[in-house]
């Protein structure tokens, strides 16, 4: 029944706390009881059970009351956990009611005590989601703002490529993060919706109360009303699942990013430091990307975990076989994954160090290269686009082979000394005045933030 064994060694390595206990064993009978106890009162509501049978049987509808080891085995036997768990529900309340033990389960089925109960656990996890998602997101926006003007190289192909900021690298983390927040809050309205069917999707055991008995016990659990059930339709489920897979990709790019910016060779940003933190075993100057390990871990597993998901959606006629079977442990282990992802990735951003002495230096590491186009467009523009092009780039290629500054090459160049000045010169080889339109993309996504 667990969705995955909970590791004590590595869960809070990969997982996250809160999400693992919203998904551990107790949660999901917890939340199949709760569809039980809401089940009842809806009905007593509406009549088709008598009033008196709703606090009996909601009065056993605690986890702690069921032998979890038996439950399991009889879970084995059965095919699914609601089976045995509607079995010793009802002697449970038989031994304070019998009466009321006659109308545990009414004109329900196992999948709707199961799937409303997924759904519970998914509603709380969304909610943890969310806040860390917010916290993430107000620790780029702080990034973003505070080195808006802060230069660095910016990397094409892994190259050096034309000065960047590191307000507009963060932007771009934020953007897609919002992005995700947006998704997710979009997701949550469709997927949160009671599941209530019966046997085949009809309710029929409840007659021609059935959908008056779903209106009252969507209200009951505080979910939406689907227009039919969708025990077979796993849109809902793959939706989420495919949700996440898309943040926990979008953790992987920054994790990339931090872990390529904390080479020793480049060493412009670092992940938090701290006692135990970031070490070797074996080499004592080491200080590993530890958060970028975790999150791209998590963004190389969780495309397989998706796939299944999308690849149950293929189910037969009124209820599945298999394919529902195959989301009970894959949907949390995403889940889980995803929320440790982004805890993590949290906790980085709020505690990142950087090093702008360093990006300063790095942008000279090419001797002057990394403006190349700069110097391209200001000699285009009185020589002509691919004249100038050929000619810088003879500039770089002497620059490169003397070891020389590309500046003092093109100063000592005919044409180019004669269309540029020493001042333009000095002008064009400022990283700062050629980052574009940087700052004021910055400001489009910190703006379109606050207006959320």
């Amino acid at each position: 029944m667990s969705p995955a064994p909970f590791s004590e060694l590595l869960g809070p390595l990969f997982g996250s706390v809160e999400a693992s206990a919203l998904f551990s064993d107790g949660a999901r009978l917890q939340g199949m009881l709760d569809f039980e106890a809401a089940l009842a009162r809806a009905e007593a509501q509406t009549g088709v059970i008598p009033a008196s049978a709703a606090p009996a049987i909601g009065s056993q509808c605690r986890a702690e009351l069921f032998d979890m080891a038996e439950l399991a085995r009889a879970t084995a036997r059965a095919g699914n956990p609601a089976i045995p768990m509607v079995a010793r529900l009802t002697a449970l309340v038989a031994v304070e009611d019998p009466d009321a033990a006659r109308y545990v389960h009414w004109g329900a089925t196992s999948q709707d005590a199961m799937d409303t109960g997924l759904v519970l656990q998914l509603r709380g996890f969304l909610a943890v989601l969310g806040a860390d998602l917010g916290r993430l997101a107000a620790a780029l926006a702080r990034l973003a703002e505070t080195h808006k003007a802060t230069p660095l190289v910016g990397r094409t192909w892994l190259q050096h490529a034309l000065p960047v900021t590191v307000g507009l690298k963060a932007a771009g983390w934020l953007d897609a993060i919002e992005r995700h927040r947006a998704r997710l809050f979009e997701v949550g309205g469709r997927a949160l919706a009671l599941q209530f069917g019966g046997a085949a999707g009809t309710l029929a055991a409840l007659g021609e109360r059935g959908i008056e008995v779903a209106e009252a016990l969507a209200r009951e659990m505080g979910l939406a009303l689907p227009a039919l059930p969708w025990h077979a339709h796993r849109d809902r489920v793959a939706e989420i699942g495919t949700a996440l897979g898309l943040l926990v990709g979008s953790l992987g790019k920054i994790a990339r990013d931090l872990s390529l910016l904390m080479q020793t060779d480049v060493a412009e940003a670092f992940e938090p430091g701290g006692e135990g933190r970031g070490g070797s075993s074996t080499m004592p100057h080491k200080r590993n990307p530890v958060t970028a390990a975790v999150v791209l871990a998590a963004a190389t597993r969780a495309p397989g975990l998706v796939a299944t998901l999308l690849s149950a959606m293929v189910q037969e006629h009124e209820r599945g076989l298999g394919g529902w079977h195959a989301e009970w442990e894959t949907l949390p282990a995403l889940c889980t994954l995803g929320a440790g992802a982004l805890r993590h990735m949290a906790e980085t951003i709020e505690g990142l160090e950087l090093d702008p002495t360093r990006m300063r230096a790095n942008l000279e590491a090419t001797h002057g290269q990394i403006l190349a186009e700069a110097v391209t467009m200001a000699l285009g523009s009185r020589i002509g686009r691919l004249e100038a092009h050929q000619l810088v780039e003879r500039a770089c290629r002497q620059a490169a082979a003397a070891r020389r500054h590309l500046r003092e090459v093109l100063a000592e160049d005919p044409v180019a000394s004669t269309h540029l000045s020493s001042a333009d010169l000095d002008r064009l080889f400022e990283p700062l005045n050629y980052l574009g339109s940087a700052a004021a993309f910055v400001d489009r996504v910190l703006a379109s933030r606050r207006a959320d």
